[in-house]
C-alpha cells in the first residue's frame, strides 16, 4: 500500500484475494484441458485492469479478455504479452493495429471481413474468434447461411486465422437452467456448421463465471472468468451451488474530515431533507456522486461503518461529500468503511447492490477514476 495520492477516499484492492480466487477456480480445470481466460474489461471491473491481469496470469490464467481494443492496447503498453481477446466489435479500419499488437478480435459479420481486408498488408495476419448468438440477442452470427458466407471468406483469405468460437449464456446465473440447455444445444449445432468446413479451431468457449462454476462440462477448451475472479457471486441465488469459496477483493474507504455537534432543528445538505431531532453528532465524508457514490444511497437506508458500528447517511449525498449521523463524538480522520470489513461487521458488495436495486457487477464499475486504487499484495 505504497501508492501516493492526495485525498482521504480510496478503494483498497486485495490482490491476494484475486490470486486466491483465480488459483482455486483454475484448480477445478487443472486436469480437464480447459484454460482460464481472465476478463479484465471495464478497468478490471473497476479494480484496475493492469494489476488484476498480472495477478491473474501469475495465479493460473492463460488468456485475457477485454471489451474494447483500447483496453487491449493499454495492457500491451503495460508490457503484458499474454494472449488477449477483444470480446466486442472493433472497427474494420483498426484491424492492422490489432494484428501488429498480436491481439485477437471477435468477428460475426462477413462485410466486416471484406472491409478489414483492405486495411491489412499482404503479409499481415489477424487471429479471430467467431461469435455465435445462441440466444443472448446481443452481437453474434445466428444463421447457417451467414456462417457459410463467413467461413467461405475465411477459407479464401489466409490473412484471417480462425482460432476461436464462442457464445454467451443469458441465464447461467439463475436457478432455472432450461434456457442454458437450449443455448448449449444451439451452440453445438452451430459448431457442426464449422466442422463441415473441416476447420480445426482450438479455442471453444461458452461460459462466464456463472456457467464456468456451475456447468464445467459445457466449457469446451476455455473458461471466461469474470465477476468471480473479483470474489463476487454472479447472483445471490446460486451462491450455495458454487464449488469454491470466493473472497471479495474490493473495499471502499474514506476518513471523516469534520465532526460537529448540531442542536435540534438544524438542516443537513441540499433541500434540507433531514432535520436534527436532538443534539446530534454529524460526520462529513469526502465522497459523493462524482465518485460514483450515488445520491440514492442516502434515500435507500444506506449505512457505513465507523469504528465497527453502522451509522446512517443523513441528508442528500452531494457531488463530493456526504454526511452521516454518529452515535457519539468521533475523532476527525477516523476511517469510514463504505464497502468492506470493520471490526466484526462488514458491508458487502451484494448489500450495496441490493440497496440500489442493481447487481454487484455495477458497484465497483461505477466508482470513478478519481477514487485512487490502493493495491494490497
Amino acid at each position: 500500500m505504497s501508492q501516493l495520492f492526495y485525498r482521504d477516499t480510496w478503494a483498497e484492492i486485495d490482490l491476494r484475494a484475486i490470486a486466491q480466487n483465480v488459483s482455486s477456480i483454475s484448480e477445478l480445470y487443472k486436469n480437464k484441458g480447459v484454460h482460464v481466460m481472465a476478463v479484465v474489461k471495464a478497468n478490471g471491473y473497476g479494480h484496475g485492469a493492469i494489476e488484476v491481469a498480472k495477478t491473474a496470469l501469475q495465479s493460473g490464467a492463460s488468456y485475457l479478455a477485454v471489451a474494447l481494443l483500447d483496453e487491449a492496447i493499454e495492457l500491451r503498453d503495460a508490457g503484458i504479452n499474454a494472449p488477449i481477446l477483444v470480446l466486442g466489435r472493433i472497427r474494420p479500419e483498426d484491424v492492422q493495429v490489432a494484428a501488429r499488437l498480436d491481439i485477437m478480435v471477435t468477428v460475426f459479420q462477413v462485410d466486416w471481413l471484406e472491409q478489414a481486408k483492405d486495411f491489412l498488408e499482404k503479409e499481415e495476419q489477424i487471429q479471430l474468434h467467431l461469435k455465435f448468438d445462441t440466444g443472448m440477442g446481443r452481437i453474434g452470427l445466428r444463421t447457417k447461411d451467414e456462417a457459410q458466407l463467413l467461413l467461405q471468406f475465411l477459407k479464401d483469405h489466409e490473412q484471417f486465422q480462425l482460432i476461436g468460437i464462442f457464445t454467451h449464456f443469458a441465464t447461467a446465473d439463475e436457478l432455472d437452467v432450461s434456457y442454458v440447455e437450449e443455448q448449449h444445444s444451439r451452440f453445438k449445432e452451430m459448431l457442426e456448421w464449422v466442422h463441415e468446413w473441416d476447420m480445426n479451431v482450438p479455442l471453444i468457449h461458452t461460459g462466464n463465471s456463472a456457467a464456468g462454476l456451475r456447468f464445467p462440462e459445457k466449457m469446451f477448451t476455455l473458461f471466461r472468468l469474470g465477476i468471480s475472479m473479483y470474489g463476487l457471486t454472479p447472483s445471490p441465488e446460486i451462491t450455495e451451488e458454487l464449488p469454491v469459496k470466493l473472497k471479495q477483493a474490493f473495499s471502499l474507504k474514506s476518513r471523516l474530515v469534520q465532526v460537529k455537534e448540531l442542536p435540534p432543528g438544524e438542516s443537513i445538505s441540499y433541500g434540507a431533507t433531514y432535520v436534527t431531532k436532538e443534539n446530534e453528532w454529524i460526520g462529513t465524508i469526502p465522497i459523493g456522486y462524482a465518485d460514483g457514490w450515488l445520491r440514492y444511497h442516502s434515500t435507500a437506508g444506506g449505512e457505513v461503518l465507523v469504528n465497527g458500528e453502522r451509522v446512517p447517511f443523513v441528508g442528500r449525498i452531494c457531488m463530493d461529500q456526504c454526511m452521516v449521523k454518529l452515535s457519539e463524538k468521533v475523532e476527525t480522520g477516523t476511517v469510514v468503511t463504505l464497502i468492506g470489513e470493520d471490526g466484526n461487521d462488514k458491508i458487502t458488495m451484494d448489500e450495496v447492490a441490493a440497496r440500489l436495486g442493481t447487481i454487484n457487477y455495477e458497484i465497483p464499475c461505477v466508482i470513478g477514476a478519481r477514487v485512487p486504487r490502493v493495491y494490497v499484495k
